[in-house]
């Protein structure tokens, strides 16, 4: 367990270890067990971090030829699917001296262009291989080689409950990481996500793709629509660096459908609307009704209403939704400077649909008669 602490939110909150982190735990062990014919009960391994961990060894087997153990995953206080499954390493010695990384049962095998690995190799990221590598090097002897596989036997259920399917990694989970070391409620997995979604679909092909902050986004927008589609990511409240990746990566039209008491809030120019970040949804519904309309009365109505949905009921001029939705447009082409055509379509879970911008259909072949 890996004693130390960050404060989030006024809470106090445990770091824990990545994926990549147990893999090169649990290979530099077993080479060590291979080498000494003994076990041992814990190993210590760098992480790029800069963070030493000292990790407890697990179901140790030392046969004649070979070493298998196992470390069990130690999310911390991040809610992570993978936390407390084993990641298992077994090492053999071989007649080249030269380092073999192999990956067997319950590792992902990466079926689509525009990840961190090639299609077809095993979904292991460069950062954990590297970890693997140089902590297997530290410790087996000069003059022999030593092949190493890294298997979860769990690996292919855990993996159905993440991104991986998605991500066209199949077969298991994948061993990641960057710094060895997981920040508990960290943002920057779930903007990784979405900038690896973005780049499979680019790889894939598309140079459009519908953007939702969420589930109710994307079964309105496949009711919108007559076909099951692919290019959906779910963004969050990210919308900002979701537009960034996209630029980055070079794709060129983004669909934008949500409901309207998340889009709202990029009618306010706010681009993280995470409600810690921003929760201004209906003063600028109502700043908006009121420039539109001057009415006094609704204006007083949304800003006294319980939630957006039941602001939403008093407003029934249809064409000042029509606004909204192209005010998110103009907001969202001068934070990504014109770089890529966004359309945009909001509704609401009482009344429907609310309003879309003027390009949105023509964007998207596959609308409903």
């Amino acid at each position: 367990m890996l004693n130390k602490h960050i404060i989030k939110d006024g809470k106090k909150l445990r770091y824990g270890y990545t994926t990549g982190s147990c893999a090169a735990a649990a290979s530099k062990a077993a080479v060590i067990m291979l080498t000494c014919k003994k076990e041992i009960k814990n190993v210590t391994i760098d992480t790029p971090k800069g963070w030493i961990l000292d990790l407890d060894i697990n179901d140790i087997d030392i046969g004649s030829d070979y070493a298998v153990c196992s470390i069990i995953k130690d999310a911390g206080d991040d809610p992570d699917i993978t936390d407390g499954i084993k990641i298992f390493a077994k090492a053999v010695f071989i007649d080249k001296n030269d380092i073999i990384i192999q990956a067997g049962k319950g590792i992902g095998i990466v079926t689509k262009n525009g990840l961190f690995t090639e299609k077809g190799k095993p979904a292991i990221n460069p950062v954990p291989m590297k970890m693997i590598i140089d902590e297997v090097k530290s410790v087996k002897p000069e003059n022999k080689g030593v092949k190493i596989e890294i298997f979860v036997p769990e690996g292919e259920e855990t993996a159905k409950k993440t991104f991986n399917p998605k991500l066209g990694i199949k077969g298991g989970i994948s061993i990641l990481g960057t710094t060895g070391i997981v920040e508990p409620k960290s943002c920057d997995s779930q903007k990784e996500t979405i900038r690896l979604e973005i780049s499979v679909f680019k790889e894939s092909g598309y140079d459009i793709i519908f953007f939702v902050p969420g589930n109710y986004g994307e079964k309105f927008l496949l009711d919108y629509i007559n076909n099951n589609i692919e290019n959906i990511v779910h963004i969050g409240n990210f919308i900002g660096d979701s537009l960034e990746s996209v630029i980055n990566l070079g794709i060129k039209n983004i669909l934008l459908v949500g409901h309207i008491a998340k889009l709202i809030k990029i009618a306010g120019g706010i681009f993280n609307t995470h409600s810690r970040t921003a929760d201004a949804r209906k003063e600028i519904l109502a700043s908006n009704y009121a420039y539109y309309y001057n009415d006094i009365d609704i204006t007083k109505k949304i800003m006294d209403a319980n939630t957006i949905e039941e602001a939403v009921t008093f407003i029934k001029e249809k064409d000042f939704f029509k606004y909204i939705a192209e005010k998110i447009k103009i907001k969202c082409d001068e934070y990504t400077k014109g770089d890529i055509n966004i359309e945009v379509m909001i509704f609401s879970i009482n009344e429907g649909f609310l309003a879309k911008t003027d390009g949105f259909d023509e964007l998207t072949p596959y609308r409903n008669p």
